[in-house]
């Protein structure tokens, strides 16, 4: 027969559905989770490259490219239109101030100073003939006037003779008159002799000036043609390496043809290039960045001279090195160097190693690792001034947490990334 049944067996049914309840909802829950967990994207830790942000100076900066040259390098040109007859030094080779370097063929330019010796000679025999021409004009005037000034003075005496006779009645006033006439008509005439004489000084004195240029013409060209021929005999300027020389014998040279190059080589500047568009950042004394390759020292200097004119989008500046790096021993003429030019400077701020992960952007998001570097999360960060180097975080992170440098573009906006360990 049937039996009631108890409190307790019926409290324990009515508790069974809300405890299967339960049961199915706790398992749907970690198995929702460990879906998730199955379609979150990981990447490799070994494969993984992180950085800490920290505090420290960003030196904002713009990318060039630089070719190390001699400090100080010379050109020898041609001083005259010749041949190249005799090298005497080849590359590589120190030479000393007043060395000489190559020989080039004067005969050509010999026979062009005897010619213009020549046209001095007959220039100042010239000069001479002048001069005696000039000489005799000038004492033949000379005579005129010394005979039209006894002359007159004849002339003076005559009057006053008349003058005296009468006043005694022993002639007339007629021929007082005429003899004042003749007087004045000498006067004139003696006036006129000395006028000639000064012009014929002063166009004398012309003349002669004139010739005088023309000498001195012909003596500075016979002295520069001299020089020309003494500087035939190519030497150094200056204490140093020949960098290069033209060693093609019989080659025919114009004046002013580069014939050899010498380098000091015991200090070095950059002559850097970069694209027009970033001209008018650009200022002299700009401080500058060198680094001699990738992982090579850094060297500082400064901008010293731009040049204003662009070449096929191409703008050229110089870096003069500081002075303790310009001796810098790594340091070769024609080495390819990468140049940094600094544009401002943020000091004690957040700073991040620059990697693949920097897109340039003011503000990009970044994964960041959490305290068990097991999982990093999706950020939205800051950035602000930046470098080869450094990129400066304006915010979105702090000092001390690590960020993955590793591109991560893969990933998508997945909002976490588990960072998965070998097996062993």
């Amino acid at each position: 027969m049937d039996r009631e049944l108890s409190a307790a067996t019926l409290r324990q049914r009515a508790r069974r559905p809300w405890i299967v309840g339960a049961v199915v909802v706790a398992g749907l829950g970690v198995g929702l989770v460990a879906f998730r967990g199955a379609l979150r994207p990981s990447l490799a830790a070994e494969q993984v490259l992180t950085a800490r942000v920290e505090v420290g100076d960003v030196e904002a900066s713009l990318a060039a490219s630089g070719t190390v040259v001699p400090g100080r390098e010379v050109a020898l040109t041609a001083p005259i239109a010749s041949t190249i007859r005799r090298v005497l030094r080849p590359v590589g080779t120190a030479v000393r101030a007043g060395e000489a370097i190559l020989e080039l063929d004067t005969e050509q330019t010999d026979g062009a100073l005897g010619k213009l010796r020549d046209e001095q000679a007959r220039q100042q025999n010239k000069t001479a003939q002048l001069n005696l021409t000039l000489e005799r004009a000038l004492n033949d005037l000379r005579a005129q006037q010394a005979a039209q000034e006894a002359r007159v003075g004849s002339l003076q005496a005559a009057l006053r003779d008349e003058q005296y006779l009468l006043k005694l009645g022993g002639t007339t006033g007629e021929n007082v008159r005429q003899a004042e006439l003749n007087l004045r008509v000498a006067d004139l005439e003696l006036r006129r002799l000395r006028d000639q004489v000064r012009t014929q000084h002063r166009a004398a004195a012309a003349d002669q000036r004139e010739v005088g240029f023309q000498l001195a013409s012909q003596a500075r060209d016979i002295q520069e043609l001299t020089r020309k021929l003494q500087q035939a005999h190519i030497s150094a300027e200056q204490p140093g390496v020949l960098t290069w020389v033209n060693d093609q014998l019989g080659a025919t040279v114009a004046q002013g043809t580069e014939l050899a190059r010498v380098a000091d080589l015991s200090t070095f500047r950059v002559r850097a290039t970069i694209s027009d568009s970033y001209a008018e950042a650009l200022h002299p004394q700009d401080v500058v960045l060198v680094r001699l390759g990738s992982s090579g020292p850094e060297l500082r200097g400064r901008i010293s001279t731009i040049n204003p004119a662009v070449e096929k989008g191409i703008v050229t500046f110089y870096v003069t090195l500081d002075a303790t790096d310009s001796h810098y021993a790594a340091l070769r003429a024609n080495l390819r160097v990468d140049v940094f030019v600094v544009t401002s400077r943020e000091a004690r701020t957040l700073r991040l190693k620059n990697g693949p992960f920097y897109q340039g952007g003011r503000e990009q998001a970044v994964y960041v690792l959490r305290p068990d570097r097991h999982v990093a999360e999706r950020r939205t960060v800051q950035f602000g001034a930046s470098n080869f180097d450094w990129v400066q975080v304006t915010g979105g992170v702090r000092a001390g947490e690590e960020v993955l440098l590793t591109d991560t573009k893969d990933l998508g906006d997945a909002p976490l990334v588990t960072l998965t360990e070998p097996a062993r």
